[in-house]
């Protein structure tokens, strides 16, 4: 026997209440949005490796040239550029994040998690390239922003993702959620 249940999203927050019925596919179509964004960063991170493109990754040109002197990190960026030892640890940062973010997310594990640290960096990006024109509000690094954090919001990793069994881990004779509750944060 077959059981049917109808699909809501609901959020009331500062006195607001939003209310929706998404269609049946939505799961499917949040599946998706997690595997390509997924695939997206992962072959960014991979571009990146020397072993890949034929060249090792070199923060510097964005950091010094790429940077509108609009932009609101324009002074950090620099700041980063000059120093060197900051340099060295950015070029190896940027892409093993990228990369691990890719894995997570295809994966569905530890979704929350790898959807808040690629929307970090597209948040990063974004700024980076902000010329201070209200068009460039919408660029395409803030959309990835805003999708990576409803990748994290519709909790993607439990939809045909590792997420969903390892959130069901006993510990200790205990749920893993339950032993450590904060896990939620990172998980889903």
């Amino acid at each position: 026997m077959s059981t049917t249940t109808q699909n809501k999203l609901e959020s009331r927050y500062a006195g607001i209440t939003l209310e929706g019925h998404p269609h049946a596919l939505t799961a499917w179509f949040v599946v998706a949005l997690r595997l390509v964004m997924g695939g997206m960063i992962l072959f960014a991170g991979l571009g990146k490796f020397a072993i890949v493109s034929g060249e090792a990754f070199d923060a510097s040109g964005f950091l010094i040239h790429g940077v509108d002197p609009a932009s609101p990190v324009s002074g950090l960026f620099a700041a980063m550029a000059g120093n060197a030892a900051l340099l060295e640890v950015i070029n190896v940062i940027v892409p093993v994040t990228q990369v691990l973010i890719g894995v997570a997310l295809i994966a569905g594990a530890f979704v929350r998690l790898a959807a808040l640290g690629g929307a970090i960096q597209m948040a990063m990006f974004y700024l980076g390239g902000w010329e201070g024109q209200w068009l460039a509000l919408f660029d395409s690094t803030l959309i990835y922003a805003v999708l990576f954090l409803a990748l994290g919001a519709f909790a993607a990793g439990r939809i045909a993702g590792l997420d969903r069994y390892i959130e069901q881990l006993t510990v200790g004779g205990q749920p893993l959620l339950e032993r450590f509750p904060k896990l939620r944060y990172v998980l889903g």
